[in-house]
């Protein structure tokens, strides 16, 4: 049974694949630490832990004019050997009754051969006859806000699913729609989350960055990029949807003599947040040479694309990086606070 619900996600997967011509495929874990090349350049640790994929390259200061990642990365913990991007998001942490924390483990997604880490989509949408410019180096971008607590200010495209069971069976189809919700769910689910972040689909066509790390790309002016909605003037550049999928397995904590008794959701993002608004991911472009805009062209879809080097799933595996602020992340025991918490309450995060 379990083998047949993988194979149908696998299909249902490869369809939608095919129909929006986007490439998915699954990266392994990099590392978790607390460093942040974008949000804060240099510093070390920075203000709250994340999950990190792609390159080994990753450190605390990536600057584009010296920082190139194809060149700088021995490996890649990606399914595509040309793709030394990083990816990151924060993690997600149970506080329990008695005030102590414990990271929600991560579990691969169904249909891919990687270990937990993220699933990695690049979206062309259904405008088959559209252009779509790969990023250039130097690209790099910031969806969502650490700092946000309001549901109505989370950015479309980023949402968590309840899911039913462990084999997401049934398939819950396109995210962020149903009853996905903009922060944590509020309820036990019996199959874990599916959290999603999807990136902005449009470009100023000048700047690879921005002060805020957003200005420079835009969602379409109407309907959704997967539609084909148009970019807006100020952003007329078509770029590669970039999204994000991260399943963690929240069923240990389904026990609801563990929840707070006073009724407030017991899970956090690393920076301190219990709401979930504070949803966000960065990128930071790494694709070598001129592979990204041959994967467009070629209108590549799934984890197995001609143009481009798949390699076998145990070498993306094997690409880690050893933690560079030597803490506890709540992996093997209870933790009295989260990683940076006592650096937040200094800093007023």
């Amino acid at each position: 049974m379990i083998l047949k619900s993988i194979a149908s996600l696998a299909v249902a997967a490869a369809q939608l694949a095919a129909a929006q011509e986007l490439m998915r495929f699954g990266c392994s874990q990099l590392t978790i630490d607390r460093i942040d090349p974008l949000v804060e350049p240099g510093a070390f640790p920075s203000a709250h832990m994340h999950q990190v994929v792609g390159g080994n390259s990753f450190n605390a200061t990536m600057s584009p004019d010296s920082h190139d990642p194809p060149t700088a990365s021995t490996c890649t913990s990606c399914t595509y050997a040309e793709d030394f991007s990083n990816y990151w998001t924060a993690n997600i942490y149970f506080r329990a009754r008695n005030g102590t924390f414990k990271r929600v483990p991560q579990v691969a997604n169904l249909g891919l051969g990687v270990k937990a880490g993220m699933t990695i989509y690049y979206i062309r949408g259904y405008q088959a006859s559209a252009r779509v410019t790969a990023f250039k180096p130097g690209f790099r971008m910031i969806v969502g806000d650490s700092t946000n607590r309001v549901a109505a200010k989370v950015p479309r495209g980023l949402c968590f699913r309840c899911e039913a069971n462990m084999q997401q069976n049934p398939f819950g189809g396109a995210p962020c729609t149903g009853s996905d919700t903009p922060g944590f769910p509020k309820q036990a689910c019996g199959g874990g989350w599916r959290v999603t972040i999807t990136f902005p689909s449009c470009w100023d066509g000048k700047n690879t960055d921005s002060p805020d790390h957003k200005s420079h790309v835009a969602y379409p002016a109407t309907g959704t990029f997967e539609s084909g909605g148009a970019c807006p003037a100020t952003h007329p550049v078509k770029i590669p949807q970039v999204m994000y999928e991260t399943m963690y397995d929240s069923r240990a904590f389904n026990d609801k003599s563990l929840w707070p008794e006073n009724g407030e959701n017991p899970f956090y993002w690393s920076m301190g947040d219990n709401t979930g608004h504070g949803i966000h991911g960065d990128y930071l472009f790494g694709w070598k040479g001129d592979a990204l805009q041959r994967a467009m062209d070629n209108k590549c879809a799934g984890d197995n694309c001609p143009p481009l080097t798949r390699q076998a799933d145990q070498k993306a595996i094997a690409c880690t990086k050893g933690q560079i602020a030597h803490e506890d992340i709540g992996d093997d025991k209870w933790l009295t606070e989260l990683p940076g918490q006592s650096q937040m309450k200094d800093m007023n995060m």
